[in-house]
């Protein structure tokens, strides 16, 4: 079978597939923003609505797109165009691939500088925060946002190493690299929890996270269940479509994505139980969103004992989930300089590489010298939004969800259906049946319920 470049790339076995597909989806977002929405939201309320969601719109979006991967067998356009013709279809259904990869790419662009923070605060964790008084740290992250310099370093940094890995290719480099960093970073998640529990209030983030109050739980709650599903697991964002592509016939879709939706699940509940009893215990705001990362968890590393190493390792931590994320998104306009202009590989990754780097420029400058610039000021809807709201906004309000709205649509209703019974195996006639509806009608309407939902 080809890989997504037609050469004849494939993952080397299910395993380490699945490895890098959970790698993509567990990322930043998952160890402060879901923990953080489960203890505002009804805790095990929520979980129990989450996993719903996760079952009935994720999961079979997720199948939908791996599917579009591997029977294109190349870079995300150009397998969605093939895809579509193959099914008598119009090639205009191209628009899924480029809408993934041009997602993909743009989020990698701002991921890379955010990501910096996380490399930096290895070092500052490892210095005892520069030995500042306790109530002083939250204040190091200010100061790092407003230094246009040292975020360039740590942005540059990042965006090379990642560069690195995917110009070694598919098993040399990102392989090699989540097979060594994914088992790494489980070990870790365990470490943090057992420290947590030694350091922290663990009774406190249990009952944070998992005591249930139905109350708290009204439509608003369902449409955050539904859009972190649907964010959380990496799908329309072009990454799942070029990791199908490389998924040799062997290895059942359906069950690779059952198993890497509820493993970006179980991470990020993990993340909960190593963040919060650390939260509780030093009297801190769990309510504190992205700061709970940077401003938050530094103070009360700094107030503990063994604070200086385990805060290290926490950011350590942070820095695999967010290398693991971006070479997957990046990966899809590689493999499409590959695929459509016979570009090599290694100058592929130097070309966009420096393009996602010069781009990530503009959002490092968002926090400092932009930050009073809003470049589409004269509509109202945009007003105050900086550089980088308007790319977040634009890739995770409108470009994502219409992308799943349009792999449901395409999958459920334009791709042959002999295709599906080809490639799909759900054990029974009735799962196929139920994915299939679901496809084409459930999950197209609660995304775009999302969809409305955030542009208002």
């Amino acid at each position: 079978m080809a890989g997504a470049s037609g050469n004849g790339q494939t993952w080397s076995s299910g395993w380490t597939f699945i490895l890098a597909a959970v790698g993509a989806a567990v990322g930043l977002g998952n160890i402060w923003k879901f923990p953080y929405i489960v203890g505002v939201s009804g805790g095990g309320a929520f979980v129990l609505i989450y996993l719903v969601c996760v079952l009935l719109i994720a999961i079979p979006i997720l199948i939908g797109e791996l599917l579009i991967g591997r029977l294109g067998h190349h870079s995300p356009p150009v397998a969605a165009r093939q895809v579509a013709e193959d099914s008598g279809r119009s090639g205009n259904w191209s628009i899924i691939g480029w809408m993934g990869l041009v997602v993909g790419f743009l989020i990698a662009s701002y991921y890379s500088v955010i990501a910096g923070w996380t490399l930096a605060y290895i070092l500052k964790a490892l210095n005892g925060f520069g030995g500042v008084a306790v109530t002083e740290v939250a204040q190091q992250f200010d100061l790092l946002q407003e230094n246009p310099l040292a975020m360039t370093l740590w942005h540059t940094v990042f965006i090379v190493v990642a560069m690195l890995i995917v110009a070694r290719g598919l098993q040399n480099g990102i392989e090699r690299t989540v097979s060594i960093l994914m088992p790494t970073l489980f070990v870790m998640l365990l470490v943090m929890i057992g420290y947590a529990a030694v350091a922290g209030d663990f009774g406190a983030g249990i009952e944070f996270l998992f005591s249930t109050d139905f109350s708290k739980i009204n439509a608003d709650t369902v449409l955050v269940a539904i859009g972190q599903a649907f964010f959380s697991i990496g799908v329309a964002m072009g990454l799942m479509l070029v990791y199908g592509a490389y998924v040799p016939r062997r290895i059942s879709l359906t069950r690779s994505a059952t198993i890497i939706a509820l493993a970006d699940t179980l991470v990020a509940v993990l993340a909960g139980l190593m963040i919060f009893p650390l939260v509780f215990a030093n009297g801190l705001d769990p309510a504190d969103g992205p700061g709970l990362i940077f401003r938050t968890l530094p103070t009360a590393f700094a107030g503990m004992s063994g604070g200086a190493v385990f805060g290290a390792v926490f950011f350590l931590l942070l820095a695999f989930a967010a290398i693991t994320s971006i070479i997957a998104l990046l990966e899809p306009v590689i493999a499409f300089a590959e695929d459509r202009w016979k570009m090599s590989r290694a100058t592929g990754c130097m070309l966009f590489g420096f393009l996602a780097w010069a781009l990530g420029i503009g959002t490092v400058l968002s926090f400092n010298v932009w930050s009073g610039v809003s470049p589409l000021g004269a509509f109202a809807v945009f007003d105050g939004k900086t550089f980088f709201d308007l790319i977040d906004y634009f890739t995770a309000n409108i470009m994502m969800p219409l992308g799943g709205i349009l792999i449901a649509l395409f999958v459920g209703w334009r791709l042959r259906p002999e295709l599906i019974r080809e490639h799909l195996a759900f054990g029974s006639p009735v799962l196929a049946a139920a994915w299939l509806w679901l496809l084409r009608v459930i999950a197209p309407l609660a995304i775009l319920g999302v969809l409305i939902s955030s542009l208002n």
